[in-house]
């Protein structure tokens, strides 16, 4: 197969061809536009979700102990489930799947409005609400990993696309929900988030997407005992790239040290010591890097993709460590801001290596143990970052964090596999003549 322009097929390291049909852009097209009208829609909504539910509670007599419990049935039967979302995913359409998914959210989000609406809110009930949209997540996101490379030719583009689209969607769906609650009701924004999975399946619903290639299409048999093969399939595929578990192995200490206990903790001591506005400043600091980060990670194609995304993740430490030195407002911004370009640059990178070394007929499984992997050290973090800080005071916790950041870094850097991973779509080296 020749290879030409924006049109060219890109082949995964184990030899399985995986792309766009023929005539689709390098990464524009109409499907890949309504994807990421999808992506981005849904992306508003979940970012609304937490001041919803704060406002809402806390309106309704509950503490901030229900707030984080009714997140966390969502987040724990997310991270429950995602694994055996992969193993559906693949054995399914996806396009289907993630359509499915959002309208059940659409129907559990329009609940919890009318529940806010009348003013009958129970906690259990926001729980349950939450426990089945985590499990539609876990349904949709195995999805997202093929789906990305089906759609577009520049793979890396793509990403770096939707990643700027999360993130400016990050930046305006808090401010949109403080509106929304200001002059509507909490109930307000339910009802709004639940438009916008109402979009993401609108979107998907006109979605064309390519036919998988014939080895996605090899046949995975029924019933119980094919669907524990095909998970443990999904395992040995995952086990046998060392570059893949090797990341998340690391990612894991990366989740209890660092991501877990700095957001809790900034914002914590930059509220304390600054005042909720230069906390919301901060916040939009780090949004904009993950722009930028977004940006640069639609220009600069390294050939060795884990070893660039791991040297930017190196700009994560002033973060951490400006709030931990006690430095000033416009220090943490300039942190956050860095550490936002750092992240968004890895993210795209990451995504992207997995996309492409990865056959498609177990992609789906592949990503679900990369979220689930990368997911579970979370609440841990964030659980020990209360007794740390109380033990150690935050300040002491947060430049912990920010050391922390840059071993990750020297570890991820360290692994042969990782480091000196080629891009699937570079051009192979030339071979060496013999004695030279």
């Amino acid at each position: 197969m020749t290879e030409t322009g924006s049109r060219r097929r890109v082949r995964t390291a184990a030899g399985t061809e995986t792309g766009p049909r023929a005539g689709a852009g390098s990464v524009w097209s109409r499907d890949f536009g309504l994807f990421f009208a999808a992506r981005a829609a849904a992306r508003l909504g979940d970012t609304m979700l937490p001041v919803a539910l704060a406002a809402g509670l806390l309106e309704h007599g509950y503490g901030a102990g229900a707030v984080g419990l009714a997140m966390a049935a969502s987040t724990a039967s997310f991270a429950g489930l995602v694994v055996f979302g992969g193993v559906i995913a693949d054995r399914f359409s996806t396009r289907r799947l993630m359509i499915g998914a959002d309208l059940v959210r659409v129907v559990t989000q329009s609940l919890a409005a009318v529940m806010f609406f009348t003013g009958h809110v129970l906690l259990w009930q926001l729980c349950a609400i939450g426990f089945v949209n985590g499990v539609a997540s876990a349904v949709f996101q195995p999805g997202v990993a093929s789906t990305v490379p089906r759609l577009s030719a520049d793979v890396q583009g793509a990403n770096g696309a939707i990643r700027i689209a999360e993130s400016v969607a990050q930046l305006a769906g808090p401010a949109v929900a403080g509106l929304l609650v200001g002059f509507a009701s909490p109930g307000g924004v339910f009802a709004a988030h639940a438009g916008t999975y109402a979009v993401s399946a609108l979107c998907l619903l006109l979605l064309r997407l390519p036919p998988l290639s014939p080895d996605a299409l090899a046949a995975t048999g029924r019933g119980m005992r094919a669907f524990r093969a095909d998970l443990v399939q999904g395992w040995r595929e995952f086990r046998s790239r060392t570059w893949l578990w090797g990341v998340i192995v690391i990612w894991g200490l990366y989740m209890i040290a660092v991501a877990g206990p700095t957001t809790p903790l900034v914002a914590t001591e930059v509220v304390q010591q600054h005042g909720p506005r230069a906390y919301g400043l901060v916040n939009s600091a780090l949004g904009a890097g993950t722009v930028v980060g977004g940006l640069l990670a639609l220009r600069l194609r390294p050939r060795r993709m884990l070893r660039a995304g791991a040297f930017s993740l190196f700009l994560f430490f002033g973060f951490p460590g400006a709030v931990g030195l006690g430095l000033g407002v416009p220090a943490v911004a300039a942190g956050a801001a860095l550490a936002g370009a750092g992240m968004s640059f890895w993210s795209v990178m990451w995504a992207t290596t997995v996309q492409t070394q990865v056959p498609s007929d177990v992609l789906n499984r592949i990503h679900a143990y990369d979220v689930a992997g990368s997911l579970a050290m979370m609440p841990v973090g964030q659980a020990v970052a209360g007794p740390a800080a109380g033990a150690l005071g935050a300040s002491h916790v947060l430049l912990v964090s920010a050391a922390t950041s840059l071993v990750v870094v020297v570890f991820l850097l360290a692994v042969p596999a990782i480091r000196g991973l080629v891009r699937a779509d570079a051009n192979p080296a030339p071979a060496l003549t013999p004695g030279r």
